[in-house]
């Protein structure tokens, strides 16, 4: 009744490429065949990268930016701390209130 439906494999569809023939080729003893020198092989270039020079400017924009995101994450994270705090405590107190309050009504029967 609830036995899931497996589906099947597609069949291949557009255009196959046959397998390659491959026609051994005869190798003839006794002939010996000169070496050819290999060519020479060019070097590829270095790739050139720009090289980046620390001015007293850009040091100093550093480190305001660093400092910068490390007082904004640290705001953030404390604002995170401080509701937390807040929620607990609010939290805490309606429990307190909840059970003076059902105390009380319990001492009234």
């Amino acid at each position: 009744m609830l036995r899931p439906k497996l589906p099947t494999m597609p069949q291949p569809t557009g255009l196959t490429i046959p397998s390659a023939v491959i026609h051994p080729t005869t190798i003839t003893p006794g002939t010996q065949a000169t070496p050819v020198p290999p060519a020479p092989v060019a070097l590829p270039a270095p790739p050139s990268r720009p090289v980046v020079q620390l001015t007293p400017g850009t040091a100093l924009a550093l480190v305001g930016g660093g400092t910068a995101v490390v007082l904004v994450v640290g705001a953030v994270l404390v604002s995170l701390l401080l509701a937390v705090a807040i929620t607990g405590a609010s939290v805490a107190i309606c429990a307190v209130v909840l059970r003076s309050l059902l105390a009380s009504e319990a001492k009234r029967r």
